[in-house]
């Protein structure tokens, strides 16, 4: 009895600190990969991105379907730092 006892025990315990390790390789990975991305360089955020093609694009007399279509290309080559 106490020996299935003491078995119980250490197995919750070797449990718990295998856990204990896990919960703090978890915290450290959290704040590795928190905050701010790498900025690639020249890259812009999405609004930015978007304002910069607007600029570009001026008043250009196109249907709505090419100017949408060459937005998103701008906009995406912007956002990539091209």
């Amino acid at each position: 009895m106490i020996k299935m006892f003491s078995t119980m025990a250490v197995t919750g315990l070797m449990a718990l600190a295998m856990s204990g390790v896990s919960q703090a390789q978890e915290r450290t990975f959290r704040k590795m990969t928190s905050g701010q991305p790498a900025a690639l360089q020249g890259a812009m955020t999405q609004s930015q991105a978007r304002k910069a093609c607007q600029m570009e694009m001026g008043r250009t007399r196109e249907s709505k379907a090419a100017i949408n279509k060459k937005m998103k290309t701008c906009m995406d080559l912007k956002m990539n730092g091209n």
